[in-house]
């Protein structure tokens, strides 16, 4: 590819900038699919074609990330089909019976049983599949060509959505990444400000503990969506989740048991005492940072010092001061878990 394209199409390829304009791109996206759907049923003169574009908007106008897109389009298609069924099997009984009576009863049972199955596993597919009865059906009154018609430009709506979703993917595993990047800088900030002596129950304090925990939040809504994206078992974006949640917990604790630092002298001395474990802390938490945000995974193979990694639970505490230092070797080892969880898993989130 030649350099000027590079160039030109450097915010569209860097994960990055996607990320950080993953808004405008889902409009942007939106806006040209609802377009497509326009021009091409327009363009061939399709009847009711206002349903591709009704359809569009319903697969992807609230779906950012892909891994999300290609469920909720394959539930669209078969509550599509299903309810299409009905709808028509209700036209064609009023048509050639006429007995409004039992279209009006035959729609009201048969979406009392969908939205039985509405609440609950395939919950979508069962509410599109009620929705689309209407759709194509009305009350009963709709012409049979009508009906058709309809179906047919609701799975028109469905075809360019999914065309749409990969031509500017917007993974869920970037959204993961950076988020997860975030929250390790927030981390070594927290530690930063324990570890120097500064206030942990000031403002600024606490609105980075709130920020933490409304992205440890995010981290497990995404789960799902960057699994089927990235082929990372859940169990394996369980166990990283578990290690940050961990490291934030740990964190709040030494915030809350830190000895008396008052006394320039008392912490001095105590920066001192957990001189190396302040820096592994550190390293490890910058280090799967930027490896996170810049793909660089070969900064998590790096050797650390692995006798700080395997802390001793049989070691005597004959202090708080002891407490305190046991329980942040206990973080260091915890990070070093989450390091190679992230270098093992490298290969599949460095899209």
């Amino acid at each position: 590819m030649p350099l000027i394209v590079r160039r030109l199409l450097r915010p569209l390829l860097d994960p990055y900038r996607r990320y950080r304009h993953a808004r405008l791109i889902h409009a942007v996206r939106v806006s040209l699919g609802l377009i497509a759907t326009i021009l091409l049923t327009t363009g061939i003169n399709l009847p009711h074609g206002e349903w591709a574009s009704v359809t569009m908007l319903v697969v992807i106008g609230g779906l950012q990330h892909h891994g999300n897109i290609g469920k909720k389009a394959a539930e669209r298609a078969i509550g599509t089909l299903i309810g299409a069924g009905v709808g028509l099997l209700l036209v064609l009984q009023q048509a050639y019976l006429g007995l409004p009576w039992v279209t009006y009863l035959g729609m009201s049972v048969v979406c009392g049983f969908f939205s039985y199955h509405a609440i609950g596993k395939g919950g979508y597919t069962a509410l599109l599949s009620a929705i689309t009865v209407f759709i194509v059906a009305g009350h009963g009154d709709n012409q049979i060509t009508d009906g058709l018609w309809r179906a047919v430009d609701i799975l028109i709506g469905i075809a360019l959505a999914l065309a749409f979703s990969f031509a500017i993917p917007l993974y869920a595993v970037y959204s993961w990444r950076y988020n997860l990047a975030s929250a390790l800088r927030d981390c070594a900030t927290l530690y930063g400000r324990i570890v120097n002596g500064q206030s942990v129950t000031d403002d600024e304090h606490l609105k980075l503990l709130s920020r933490l925990n409304a992205t440890l939040l995010q981290l497990r809504s995404l789960m799902p969506s960057v699994s089927k994206e990235v082929r990372i078992s859940m169990t394996e974006l369980d166990a990283i989740q578990r290690n940050l949640r961990m490291c934030f917990s740990t964190l709040e604790i030494l915030a809350n048991t830190r000895p008396d630092v008052s006394d320039p002298q008392a912490l001095a001395h105590l920066q001192q005492l957990l001189k190396q474990e302040n820096r592994l802390v550190r390293v490890q938490l910058i280090g799967m940072a930027r490896a996170l945000q810049s793909g660089a995974s070969k900064r998590l193979g790096r050797r650390l010092d692995d006798s700080l990694l395997q802390p001793s639970n049989t070691t005597p505490v004959y202090s708080a001061l002891d407490g305190y230092r046991l329980l942040t070797r206990q973080l260091v080892a915890n990070l070093g878990d989450m390091r190679q969880r992230l270098a093992k898993s490298a290969e599949h989130w460095k899209i």
